[in-house]
């Protein structure tokens, strides 16, 4: 019968058969498929470009922001207060024990 190099040669044939009559059309539908994800690749970074461009810029209290940069200027950032805990406290001595 047929060995194992026959058949794998066989094979490549089929392969190529097959190729030759599908494979412009294969070829031209991932093209197609190629432009259209570049093309929403795109669209999305400029949308979320865009985005960015409109909101304003995050200032965080205790920092002092330098007008078209962003970015807090040198020597301005102001130690903020201690945040409040569950109780309401802001930190300092422990709450006392009310038990007799």
């Amino acid at each position: 019968m047929f060995g194992l190099s026959e058949l794998a040669v066989i094979l490549i044939v089929v392969i190529a058969v097959i190729l030759a009559k599908k494979g412009p059309e294969l070829a031209r539908s991932a093209g197609k498929s190629a432009r259209i994800l570049k093309a929403e690749a795109r669209a999305m970074k400029k949308e979320e470009n865009e985005a960015a461009a409109d909101t304003p810029p995050r200032i965080i209290p205790g920092e002092t922001a330098v007008p078209g940069t962003g970015a807090t200027a040198p020597g301005t950032e102001r130690p903020s207060a201690p945040a409040p805990d569950r109780t309401g406290r802001t930190g300092g001595t422990p709450p006392q024990d009310s038990r007799p």
